[in-house]
């Protein structure tokens, strides 16, 4: 199963200097919580995104990686001053009590460890973080001394189609060429400044594979009037299951090799036409912890999901804009703790991810029959059948992350 998300905010015209950030940076005491604030923070922003998502596109498939957004614009706050700052820090959801040299304390250290545990036996999650720099724009030294593994110069103003390539090349290499050609060519130009990029790859195996001679074609109800056929795989075996009040959902983990990773599949009633926008609505960062923490017995579930391929694009301005990411997007934005030089204007946000789901690695979960909630306990073994729309998860639980997710509505979109 694979996993790709790219975000990118086009811009136009841990040891860290002791006056990068504030007036003295050294002041900051070190704060040891520093690293789960951040996934906190992640996480109440991931849930925030999801909505706002879901409200833009309601009728059609969404995936997306809410980790990479998340980093892409994270760059963008440690390079902000201002009000830009200002706003940013209350969009991402970070605590008021979180300063920046402890925030990029946190950031170093979680890099880090990604990169020792990236080449697993279990599974692979690439996450990769650029700040393309015109070569005219004098960056801070002491910003350059922070952020030398992400600034990467590219001459935009003589040569925007040569700097184009380059990040679309970057972005092809770390997705394994799963994602090609993410910016358009009208999108870069001599007036380009800067370029805030993330990438994220995940490619993992299920912990208890498909058998591809149990898939069929099945009925999957994209509505209680229309109704297509696609592939279905199907296995029984002991899985976490539950059914979530709160939630109003039955909750199936699929864990990949390793334990790690897991892909959740919340499913609604059948009977209940905003099921799938109702889990989203009513999904908080403690009810999601309450899911994965739980520690529910493990029990024999015949499993029946689709096998499927989505690849997705979405126009993020408007959707940040409705997050709060205040003068990002205007001439009035400010960058003055990257760069004294003006004019950094961002036009655009560009976010693309793809998934494939089959036998060896992704699940996704529909059921037709019409279910209650703790009426009874469920005979053995329980059947969770996914034939109707679902929501799915990729949760990372090491780091308590959200590294996609999205909800499956319709196999032929």
């Amino acid at each position: 199963m694979l996993r790709y998300g790219v975000i990118l905010l086009l811009g136009f015209s841990t040891t860290v200097n002791s006056q990068c950030f504030y007036k003295d940076d050294a002041s900051k005491k070190l704060n040891a919580e520093a690293r789960a604030t951040l996934y906190k923070n992640q996480l109440e922003f991931t849930l925030n995104l999801f909505n706002v998502i879901n409200e833009a596109v309601p009728n059609d498939n969404v995936f997306f990686s809410p980790f990479s957004v998340y980093h892409a614009l994270l760059l963008g706050y440690f390079a902000a001053g201002g009000q830009t700052e200002k706003a940013l820090k209350e969009s991402l959801r970070i605590a008021d009590t979180q300063d920046k040299v402890n925030l990029l304390m946190a950031y170093k250290v979680d890099k880090r460890l990604r990169a020792v545990n990236n080449n697993s036996d279990s599974y692979e999650f690439t996450n990769a973080n650029k700040m393309f720099v015109d070569t005219a724009l004098q960056v801070r030294e002491c910003f350059k001394e922070a952020f030398g593994g992400e600034l990467f110069g590219l001459n935009f103003h003589d040569h925007p189609g040569v700097a184009l390539g380059h990040i679309n090349e970057w972005v092809a290499h770390v997705t394994k060429n799963n994602i090609k050609d993410l910016i358009p060519p009208e999108s870069v130009s001599q007036a380009t400044k800067l370029v805030l990029a993330n990438a994220a790859y995940f490619k993992g195996v299920w912990a208890s594979k498909f058998q591809a001679q149990s898939t069929k074609k099945q009925v999957f109800f994209v509505s209680e009037t229309r109704q297509t056929l696609t592939h279905f795989m199907r296995q029984k075996g002991q899985f976490h299951f539950m059914v979530n009040d709160e939630l109003g959902a039955q909750i199936l983990e699929l864990p990949y090799k390793g334990n790690d990773i897991s892909m959740y599949i919340l499913l609604p009633p059948y009977s209940m036409k905003e099921g799938v926008n109702n889990i989203i609505a009513n999904l908080t960062p403690e009810r999601l912890a309450a899911v994965v923490e739980e520690g529910y017995l493990g029990r024999e579930v015949v499993v029946e999901i689709p096998k499927f391929t989505i690849e997705r694009s979405l126009q993020l301005r408007p959707i940040l804009e409705r997050l709060g990411v205040g003068d990002l997007f205007n001439a009035s934005s400010d960058f003055s703790t990257m760069t004294e030089d003006r004019g950094i204007v961002f036009d655009d946000a560009v976010h693309k991810a793809k998934i494939q789901v089959d036998e060896e690695g992704t699940v996704a979960a529909a059921a037709t029959a019409i279910f209650g909630f703790r009426s009874s306990r469920p005979a053995e073994p329980t059947v969770f059948i996914a034939n109707f729309p679902f929501v799915y998860i990729i949760y990372e639980k090491p780091t308590n992350s959200v590294l996609f997710m999205g909800v499956f509505r319709d196999p032929k979109k």
